[in-house]
């Protein structure tokens, strides 16, 4: 079983529209089974908060189901419990080295160096387009799952 981690600033945007498109992706190909998926933030700010509605709005849209997600932080545990840790931008991988401790097993990855870019995930919740960080973690989700 591939264990997978989304990781963004919040984990009320970017991060958990990461871990349900992901879901539904693994579904689409009956892969259930193969994966464990989920989402954290490097910051506290959002801790306990469900989904921001626009990022929801976003889901919705494109029939993307997501259900019962409450934010929380990364931990060192989760260091040791994933094979994947990626994140949305430069910033949550340098948060996250931080809060780890480093990453010697190299576990840590931008998400879309998977679909060849080097950059980062556009960040709606200073952009307002949902739509362009959605149509990002699409094609960094179906890099990733190929």
């Amino acid at each position: 079983m591939v264990k997978i981690l989304f990781i963004c600033h919040g984990n009320i945007c970017r991060s958990p529209m990461a871990e349900f498109i992901m879901k539904e992706l693994v579904r689409q190909q009956g892969r259930e089974a193969e994966f464990e998926i989920d989402s954290c933030a490097v910051s506290t700010e959002e801790i306990g908060n469900g989904i921001y509605p626009p990022a929801k709005e976003e889901l919705k849209r494109h029939g993307v189901p997501f259900e019962g997600h409450r934010a929380v932080r990364l931990t060192r545990r989760d260091y040791e419990d994933y094979d994947m840790l990626i994140c949305m931008d430069r910033s949550n991988i340098r948060w996250a080295k931080e809060l780890l401790g480093g990453d010697p097993q190299g576990k840590l990855s931008l998400l879309m160096s998977f679909a060849g870019k080097d950059r980062d995930v556009s960040d709606p919740w200073y952009s307002r387009r949902f739509d362009i960080a959605f149509d990002d973690i699409m094609k960094g989700c179906k890099a990733v799952l190929a």
